[in-house]
C-alpha cells in the first residue's frame, strides 16, 4: 500500500505501523520506547504524529498504516505532545551527561538534541536513588531510568524470563525486580537483553567485564573471541543443550580437525573469560567439546569441502597439530600436500608429550586418520630435507612446524649428575614404552601442565614419592587448576613459591636444595626478579630430578632460515620466513603455547600458503545450514545456582597403577545439563540497534 508522510509517498506493508514504515523509508520520526525487536506500546509519546481525519495527535508506533493515509510529522499538535513528553522524561533525569558511560551513544541524548531541548531548560525534580552494583554482571543506575519499559518487554516477552517489571518505590515507578529480590534470587538468566535494549544506560554491564582492548562483540561473547581458533562456542553449546550432538560436532569441525583431542587436553583459556565465572564456575567448554566429538555420527562429512586439484605441491615439515592442521586445509583447497615426520608416528607433542592417561593413542590415531582422508600424504620416520632442498625438488611452498621437542636444563649445580633428565625425553620414552629407570623419590622442577604430566607419569612408573617445586605461588602457576587438584589426589607433593638452588650428590642425585620465595615477578624489561626468604633453605631427599622448565626447537639451525631468540624461526605477521615460499607456524615460532594455539597457527599458515599458491586464502567450511536461534529462552528455576557438572574420574589409588584414561567423557545427559548453565550471551548480539536521527 502507499501512504503519504510529509508530502512524500512511500510504500507500507499491511500490518506495519506508521513509525516502522516511515523509518524503513528513511523518514525519521522521533521515538524512544519503541525498539526494532520489541512490540510497541506507545508509552513515551515522542513518536506522536498528525493523521488526516484524526483530531488528536496519535502515536506512530501504535497506529497501523492504511492505504492513502496522510501523515504530518512536525505538525503543531504533534510537536506540542512531543515537547511535553520530553519535558516529563527529563524532569527527573540527571542533567550532567558528560560523566555518563553512554555519553555520545545515548538515545535520549540524541533525541533531545534533535528536538532542540537543552539541559538548562529542564524542570528538575529530585529523584536520588542509589546505584545497585550488588548483582553479578549487571549494574542498575536507577536515576537514569526513563520508564520506557524496553527492558521489561525484553525480559518478559522477548526472552520469557519474566524477572523485570514495573515496581512502585518511594521515588515513583521504575523498572526493577518485584519483592526486593536480587537478580539471582529472581532466577535471572543474565542474558543481557535488558542491557542491550536500554536507551540510556540505566542498566549497564559491570565495568570489570568490559575491557577496552576488545571490541564490543568480543566483550559480549568473550569465550568465542578468546578461543585462538574462534570456535563458535555458544552455538555448539546450544546444540548440546538441545541434544543435537551431530550439529554441535559440525560447529566445532568448521574450525578445527582435532575436536576430541582438544576436548581431552585443551588448556581452555575460553573458560577463564566465561561470564558464568561471576556466578560460581564457568561453562565446561572443553568437556562439552569432547562430548560433542564422542557422540558425533559423522553426518558433517556429507558437506566437507573438496576443491578441484590445483596442480600445486606443498610440503609440511613436522606432523604436530600445527603442521597437520595446515596440511588438512591445504589439501581441501586442492593442493597436493606431503607431510614429513621424523618420528615413527604423527602427532607431535600430542603424541610424545602428553601422557596416554590424558590422550589415548587410539583417539589420536583416529583423528589423524581423518586428516589423512582429506588427501594428505604422510611420511613418518622421514627426516625431511631443508626447506630450500624441498623447493628444488618441486614443492611450490614449504611449511616448517617442527614444534619444541628439546627439553631445557637450568644451569644448576649438579644438573649433569646421573638421575637428571628433561621433560621431553622423559615423557617421550614413557609414551614409547621405553621409560627411563625411575627413582623411588622424584623431584620435578617447573610449575606448568608439563611438570604435572612428568610427576603423574613418574607415579605410574613406580615412584614412591613425587615432588614438584616451582618459583610461582599456586595462584601464579601456569598449571590448570584441575591438573593441580588431580596431581594432589594422586599424591604429588607441591612446593609452590620455592627457588631451586642446586641438585645435591656426587656420583648420583641425592636431593634438591630449595629456598622459599617471598616475591617473584618480572620487571619492566621482562627480567625475572626473585626475592628469597632468608634462612628458609631445605634439601628434599630425592634420587631423580626431571627438569620441566621449558622446551625449545631443535635442528632449526640447519634449515637455512633466519632465526630469532636462539633456535626459533623468524616469521612475520603472515608467517613468512626469510626464504621465499617458506612459512613457519606453531611453537617453532612462538615458543611452547597450547594445542589450540598451534591449530590456530596451522589454519593461518594454510590461508597464507593458499594465497601464495594462487588461491584466495579462504579455507572456511560451512558444515551446517544457517539457523537463527530462538530468542525466547524461558524461565529456569535456580538458574544462578546451577552447579558445574563434572565428569566421572577413576579413583586416584586405581589410576596411578597404569596409564588408563583418568577422565571419562560427559554422558549425553550430563552434557545437556552442563550446557543448560550457559548464559547464551551471543543472543544479545542478534538484537538490532536502533538508528539515531543523524543516521537517517
Amino acid at each position: 500500500m502507499k501512504i503519504n508522510i510529509d508530502g512524500k509517498e512511500i510504500e507500507a506493508r499491511e500490518g506495519q505501523s506508521v513509525l516502522d514504515a516511515s523509518l524503513e523509508a528513511g523518514i525519521f520520526i522521533p521515538h524512544l520506547c519503541s525498539h526494532p525487536d520489541l512490540e510497541a506500546k506507545g508509552g513515551c509519546r515522542l513518536c506522536s504524529v498528525e493523521i488526516e481525519g484524526i483530531e488528536d495527535a496519535a502515536p506512530a508506533c501504535r497506529t497501523m498504516a492504511e492505504p492513502g493515509m496522510r501523515v504530518t510529522v512536525h505538525g503543531v499538535k504533534a510537536e506540542k505532545v512531543r515537547k511535553t513528553a520530553m519535558e516529563l522524561i527529563l524532569a527527573s533525569h540527571p542533567a550532567d551527561c558528560t560523566g555518563c558511560p553512554k555519553y555520545g551513544k545515548c538515545e535520549l541524548q540524541s533525541m533531545y538534541q534533535y528536538m532542540g531541548v537543552g539541559p538548562e531548560r529542564w524542570r528538575k525534580k529530585s529523584r536520588s536513588v542509589a546505584n545497585d552494583d550488588s548483582n553479578p554482571l549487571i549494574s542498575h543506575l536507577f536515576t537514569r531510568c526513563i520508564r520506557c519499559g524496553r527492558c521489561i518487554r525484553a525480559c518478559q516477552d522477548l526472552r520469557g524470563v519474566k524477572v523485570l517489571d514495573y515496581i512502585q518505590t518511594n521515588t515513583g515507578i521504575r523498572a526493577g525486580i518485584p519483592e526486593g529480590k536480587s537478580l539471582q534470587e529472581a532466577d535471572c538468566r543474565f542474558c543481557g537483553a535488558c542491557i542491550e535494549v536500554c536507551p540510556t544506560g540505566s542498566i549497564m554491564d559491570q565495568v570489570k567485564i568490559m575491557k577496552e582492548e576488545r571490541s564490543y562483540a568480543e566483550n559480549i561473547v568473550p569465550c568465542r573471541s578468546t578461543c585462538p581458533a574462534h570456535i563458535d562456542i555458544p552455538k555448539y553449546v546450544r546444540y548440546i543443550r538441545q541434544g543435537d550432538f551431530d550439529k554441535a560436532a559440525a560447529v566445532v569441525r568448521e574450525k578445527v580437525p582435532f575436536p576430541e583431542t582438544l576436548g581431552s587436553i585443551c588448556n581452555h583459556a575460553c573458560e577463564a573469560e566465561c561470564k558464568r565465572n561471576e556466578l560460581g564456575a564457568p561453562i565446561s567448554v572443553c568437556k562439552l567439546k569432547r562430548a560433542a566429538a564422542v557422540n558425533d555420527s559423522g553426518a558433517w562429512k556429507a558437506r566437507i569441502r573438496r576443491d578441484a586439484p590445483t596442480g600445486k605441491k606443498a610440503a609440511v615439515i613436522g606432523a604436530g597439530p600445527a603442521g597437520l592442521t595446515a596440511a588438512y586445509y591445504l589439501a581441501k583447497k586442492g593442493h597436493q600436500v606431503t607431510v614429513f615426520e621424523k618420528n615413527e608416528k604423527a602427532g607431535g607433542q600430542c603424541r610424545y608429550g602428553i601422557p596416554a592417561y590424558r590422550l589415548p593413542e587410539e583417539l589420536l590415531d583416529r583423528e589423524i586418520t581423518g586428516i589423512l582422508e582429506a588427501g594428505v600424504e604422510l611420511k613418518t620416520s622421514a627426516e625431511a630435507e631443508t626447506p630450500g632442498e624441498l623447493l628444488k625438488q618441486g614443492f611450490d611452498s614449504v611449511l616448517v612446524s617442527v614444534g619444541t621437542h628439546q627439553g631445557v636444563k637450568l644451569p644448576l649445580e649438579g644438573n649433569d649428575l646421573p638421575g637428571v633428565c628433561v621433560n621431553t625425553e622423559f615423557l617421550k620414552r614413557a609414551r614409547q614404552g621405553n621409560p627411563f629407570p625411575i627413582g623411588e623419590k622424584v623431584m620435578v622442577l617447573g610449575g606448568g601442565n608439563v611438570a604435572y604430566d612428568c610427576a603423574r607419569t613418574a607415579l605410574r612408573l613406580g615412584a614412591k614419592e613425587v615432588h614438584i617445586a616451582c618459583l610461582e605461588n599456586e595462584q601464579q602457576m601456569t598449571s590448570t587448576p584441575d591438573e593441580i587438584e588431580e596431581g594432589a589426589q594422586e599424591g604429588v607433593l607441591l612446593h609452590a613459591a620455592h627457588s631451586f638452588l642446586r641438585i645435591t650428590g656426587e656420583e648420583k642425585v641425592t636431593g634438591v636444595e630449595l629456598q622459599k620465595v617471598e616475591r617473584f615477578y618480572f620487571d619492566e624489561n621482562r627480567k625475572a626478579v626473585i626475592d628469597l626468604v632468608e634462612g628458609s633453605n631445605q634439601v628434599i631427599p630425592v634420587d631423580q630430578v626431571i627438569f620441566a622448565v621449558g622446551q625449545k626447537p631443535e635442528g632449526t639451525d640447519a634449515f637455512g632460515l633466519e632465526l630469532t631468540h636462539g633456535p626459533y624461526i623468524q616469521a612475520d605477521a603472515d608467517l613468512k620466513t626469510s626464504m621465499e615460499g617458506v612459512y613457519a607456524a606453531g611453537d617453532v615460532v612462538t615458543g611452547t603455547k597450547s594445542v589450540i594455539a598451534a591449530i590456530a597457527a596451522g589454519r593461518k599458515a594454510a590461508e597464507q600458503m593458499d594465497r601464495y599458491l594462487g588461491g584466495d586464502g579462504d579455507i572456511s567450511e560451512i558444515l551446517l545450514d544457517p539457523e537463527t536461534p530462538d530468542a525466547y529462552i524461558g524461565q529456569a528455576e535456580g538458574f544462578a545456582g546451577l552447579r558445574r557438572v563434572e565428569p566421572q574420574t577413576a579413583e586416584p589409588r586405581e589410576r596411578v597403577k597404569g596409564f588408563g584414561l583418568v577422565e571419562q567423557p560427559l554422558t549425553c545427559e550430563e552434557a545437556r545439563c552442563e550446557a543448560e548453565r550457559c548464559l547464551q550471551c551471543d543472543l544479545r548480539l542478534q538484537l538490532r540497534k536502533p538508528k539515531l536521527w543523524n543516521e537517517y
